[in-house]
């Protein structure tokens, strides 16, 4: 439970006596988040700080919580609500819905976690065929009081009584074709008249119902509407790619009504404090006059800048400006802000740290604490590991010959290629079949969401930074284009029109760039992001050429470093990965796997290897193999010179060093047609058929190869020292570490150890060098982590293989069930994601947690440390840090993100033991 919840919060989504579940805005508080929800809490906050603040209450995430398990609201709410809803009477002097001077209300969803365009909204909720008329006399302008009800009972019918959206928007279409207009403030009073009885005719067919013209029927209904919501599939899908719980509930904000449809002195718009497409301060965000907020987001119109408000209402403008640096300077963040002006006179309708690009989040942490609003800890955890992979992605080359079609607003950054399709239907289907896609629409909404997540990019008509295309898509950290109106997007047709007449069908291919905002034709070639230069040492922090961006990655990074405690190795296999690696910031290599150096030109001995039928056979392949070996430790122990170098000795089943069975088969019956000599052949295809084992990654592999097979392991064994004695003889610092795999009983190790040690002694021996070499385990079966205690005995280090853990712990075959059920587990909420993505911490978690403690119990100095590719993912390694591990490895690229996530594991887990 949050150390800021409220007192009387129902335990367990249970009503019980005393539980408050309505809050007025002036009772609240940011930090009230899991209670009223991220935008009652901010609608609080910010009637706390005296800012204009529409009058309204919130309903609790508590009372949606009893509302989903029961199927009914908590039996006290109703009479919570309508004290609440009187004493807001008694401010605004008037009631819901009454004839003469109306009180119209919004309701409107707010969960904890922002889920932009997820869930429901209902405006205007008061107006009947008789308060309209009350409302066009009280302010004076008929047609704004038609327009006002013609969308209420537009969302209305669609958001509380699941007609089809798509029947009010033809509806509406028709009226402007009919009055020969294009824009829907083109419509005068009298058309909306009609409009409005057209919209009440669709409700009454499709919802089987006349329109309520109670105005408390009205608002209960939009409540519960907003209640269930939080499960609609879309909500779902949302919260399963953002990883946000499906068991928090959303609160529901009731507001008082301010109209921006009022005229050209009305309007509402979306602020942001900096640009969160690129972390710039400036003067960020879209307004439109004469609109209510969905139209902003919904990107039905296009925009103009923020800054043309200035010209518009300077006044306004002043003001807004005026909160927008209170409230950055309050929240000490980018803050995302909508706002309405009604009549000359500004309210502010909600705020939240703003989403932003993964570059915009660098840039402004180290702004922020530039401007000492923050601490350089604090900076570290405003990023992500996540964020830090988006901006190591490719780029477009801009000198390349390549066709620039059109332009939009730069919403979301990427270099994303793919074939044009016009649906999420057909995203998803195409995605689902290796395509890669570019989903293009005139404008989204949250019903493309399915698509939004199939594809590479999004790239719409109409729409702003602040549309729903460029919010969704900055959350998700995809490529983004909106806005670009040179574009004609038919989407019946499936097709995109661009200047010159050329036409996009659908499948031909497009590119678009997030960061600039020109769309292609064709594939447009990439170079490497300037990140991945300056961590590769081709780029330099400082230099004056230096991007601004690598100055900010340059900062945070150190200040990682500086912090974390674990330290992060790479898993490479050949010098070349290896130093690329050390440019990357690996500080030793935590796997080597050395069955990649038996491939390619040695097979041939392995196979010899494999067929030997005699001892004597079997020690000339393994003389002949020796050298090849020590050659490559040797290149590995210079590039990583002074750094530890873990080298697992051969774990992968022998059949896979041979031909494939069907292949070797075909060869053998050609050749026996042919009677051509074959016995080479003959005899491998015998090998395979006694090695072929029904499920050969539980078979003879790991410790097990080096039990059976005479030799293998003491060959390689021999290699690492000998490779470590030639390194040292030329003034080196090999510090080689020599890793048993799969070691299910101590006793296994112990008779592998007791050969390794052995040869080692031959060649300090032979060398005259004293060499110290660390002899240690993977721990990936279920038992290794069970016995870790006794294992510990006879082991100076374990490594935790989490892929082969993962596998064994869960009985699942990871080339199988990936491509089988997880898309079906992953949209069912089994998984909130693939457990070989992120560490299963109750399972596979609990083992290492356990395996950790009882090898320091044996051996207090037992250094601890991971190698499957949880190593590089940023909530696993959190996991790593919290469990008391010594280091993660992870591939080469992932070395960046894994250093970050680690310096923010140790910050975070010291804000938490100071609290």
């Amino acid at each position: 439970m949050s150390e800021n919840k409220d007192p009387h919060v129902a335990e367990h989504g249970k009503s019980v006596e005393g539980v408050k579940f309505v809050y007025d805005f002036t009772e609240g508080n940011k930090d009230l988040k899991d209670l009223l929800g991220g935008k009652g809490a901010n609608l609080a906050e910010m009637t706390n700080l005296g800012l204009p603040v529409p009058p309204g209450f919130t309903i609790t995430t508590e009372a949606c919580k009893v509302y989903l398990e029961s199927g009914e609201e908590p039996a006290a709410l109703r009479d919570e609500v309508s004290a609440h809803l009187d004493a807001l009477e008694q401010r605004m002097g008037k009631k819901l819905g009454q004839a003469d001077d109306p009180l119209l209300v919004s309701v409107r969803s707010g969960a904890k976690f922002s889920m932009p365009g997820m869930m429901d909204t209902v405006l205007n909720i008061g107006l009947s065929d008789k308060s309209v008329q009350g409302l066009a006399k009280q302010a004076g302008d008929e047609r704004f009081a038609w327009d006002s009800y013609r969308r209420l009972i537009q969302m209305f019918g669609k958001t509380v009584l699941g007609v089809d959206g798509e029947l009010f928007e033809d509806a509406l279409e028709a009226a402007k074709a009919a009055k020969k207009v294009t824009v829907d403030t083109e419509l005068e009073a009298a058309d909306l008249k009609k409009l409005v009885t057209k919209f009440k005719k669709i409700v009454k067919t499709e919802a089987g119902r006349d329109f309520p013209q109670d105005p408390r029927e009205q608002m209960d209904l939009a409540i519960h509407a907003v209640f269930d919501s939080w499960n609609t599939d879309r909500a779902k899908l949302y919260r399963r790619q953002e990883r946000i719980p499906h068991d928090l509930g959303t609160a529901v904000n009731v507001c008082s009504m301010v109209f921006g449809n009022l005229g050209p002195d009305s309007g509402t718009g979306v602020a942001f404090t900096r640009d969160p497409a690129s972390g710039h301060q400036g003067v960020y965000g879209d307004y439109l006059q004469n609109a209510q907020g969905e139209d902003v987001v919904a990107g039905i119109r296009n925009t103009v800048p923020l800054a043309d408000l200035e010209r518009i209402d300077k006044k306004s403008y002043d003001q807004l400006m005026q909160i927008m640096e209170t409230l950055e300077n309050h929240y000490k963040d980018l803050c995302d802000i909508e706002f309405t002006i009604e009549r000359g006179v500004l309210w502010m309708l909600q705020t939240r740290v703003g989403k932003r690009t993964a570059g915009a989040a660098f840039r402004i942490a180290t702004q922020l604490v530039d401007q000492g609003l923050i601490d350089e800890a604090e900076a570290l955890t405003r990023v992500n590991g996540a964020q830090l992979a988006q901006l190591m992605f490719p780029r477009f080359d801009e000198s390349a010959k390549i066709e620039t079609v059109g332009r939009g607003i730069a919403a979301s950054p990427g270099a994303a290629v793919g074939k044009a399709v016009f649906d999420s239907y057909t995203a998803v289907k195409w995605s689902r079949s290796g395509e890669k896609v570019i989903l293009i629409r005139r404008e989204t909404n949250p019903d493309d969401l399915d698509g939004m997540i199939a594809a590479e990019g999004i790239l719409t008509s109409r729409g702003g930074k602040t549309s729903h295309a460029a919010v969704v898509a900055r959350g998700m950290g995809k490529t983004c284009v909106c806005g670009a109106e040179e574009l004609e997007v038919d989407t019946k047709r499936r097709r995109m029109t661009v200047p010159g007449g050329h036409v996009v069908e659908e499948g031909d291919v497009v590119s678009i760039d997030g960061s600039s905002g020109k769309v292609y034709l064709g594939e447009v070639p990439v170079v490497p992001s300037p990140v991945v230069e300056y961590f590769e040492g081709r780029m330099h922090a400082g230099a004056e050429d230096a991007d601004e961006l690598v100055e900010a990655v340059h900062r945070i990074m150190a200040f990682a470093d500086r912090k974390r405690r674990l330290r992060v190795r790479a898993n490479a296999d050949n010098a070349e990965d290896a130093l690329r690696a050390r440019r990357f910031g690996a500080q030793g290599i935590g796997l080597c796997r050395t069955e990649h150096m038996f491939l390619g030109d040695r097979r041939e001995l392995v196979e010899r290897l494999i067929l030997a039928d005699t001892q004597a056979e079997r020690e000339e392949s393994l003389k002949e193999l020796l050298p090849l070996q020590k050659q490559d430790f040797v290149q590995l122990f210079e590039s990583m010179d002074g750094l530890p170098v873990t080298v697992r000795l051969l774990d992968p089943p022998l059949h896979e060093f041979l031909p494939d069975i069907t292949e070797l088969s075909v060869r053998v019956a050609l050749a026996e047609s042919r009677q051509e000599p074959h016995e080479n052949e003959l005899r491998l295809l015998q090998a395979v058929h006694r090695l072929h084992e029904q499920n050969p990654m539980l078979g003879l592999r790991g410790v097990r190869l080096g039990l059976v097979i005479p030799g293998l392991f003491t060959m390689q064994v021999r290699a690492i020292a000998e490779a470590a004695a030639e390194r040292k003889a030329a003034k080196g610092d090999p510090r080689a570490e020599i890793m048993i795999p799969l070691v299910g009983t101590v006793q296994e190790l112990e008779i592998v150890r007791e050969e390794a040690d052995q040869v080692i002694a031959e060649v300090e021996a032979a060398s005259g060098t004293q060499l110290k070499l660390s002899i240690g385990t993977m721990i990936e079966l279920p038992r290794a982590a069970l016995t870790a205690g006794q294992i510990a005995e006879a082991a100076e280090f374990f490594s935790f293989g989490t892929n082969d853990l993962t596998q064994t712990v869960w009985g699942f075959s990871r080339d199988d069930v990936e491509a089988s059920f997880f898309t079906a587990y992953l949209e069912k909420g089994i998984f909130g994601v693939s457990p070989f993505e992120t560490i299963d911490k109750d399972g596979v978690g609990s083992l290492v947690k356990l395996a950790a403690q009882a090898g320091r119990e044996t051996r207090p100095d037992l250094k601890l440390g991971v190698c499957g590719e949880h190593g590089g993912d940023p909530e696993s390694v959190h996991f790593f840090h919290e469990v008391g591990l010594d280091y993660v490895s992870c591939s080469p690229f992932r070395i960046p993100v894994a250093r970050l996530e680690a310096g923010r594991a140790a910050v975070q887990s010291q804000g938490s033991d100071h609290r």
